[in-house]
């Protein structure tokens, strides 16, 4: 159970940081420079419920290994900084 979490954490981290990346690199260039807002519309949605299941994820395993405030505030604001939750996997691994 305990490295389940962790690799649960690591998977959706990826899937979050790369809607993160997706939305900044290409769905916001899309609505702002060809007019297309729908681009944001669905992947900000998707990027915001990969970003909620990644912060229960984080609760999960903080009550399971628990983590310190330090770690889980790192790990928190890993999700706000490009390729953040990808620098927080090289650690967790």
């Amino acid at each position: 159970m305990l490295k389940k979490s962790l690799h649960t954490l690591r998977y959706i981290g990826w899937a979050e940081g790369s809607s993160f990346l997706i939305l900044l690199l290409i769905a916001m260039p899309l609505k702002y420079f060809f007019d297309m807002p729908k681009a944001v519309l669905f992947v900000g949605m998707a990027h915001g419920a990969l970003f909620v299941l990644y912060l229960l994820s984080l609760a999960w395993v903080t009550l399971l290994h628990r983590w310190s405030i330090g770690r889980v505030f790192v790990a928190f604001i890993a999700a706000f900084i490009p390729f953040g939750p990808f620098l927080l996997d090289r650690r967790l691994r």
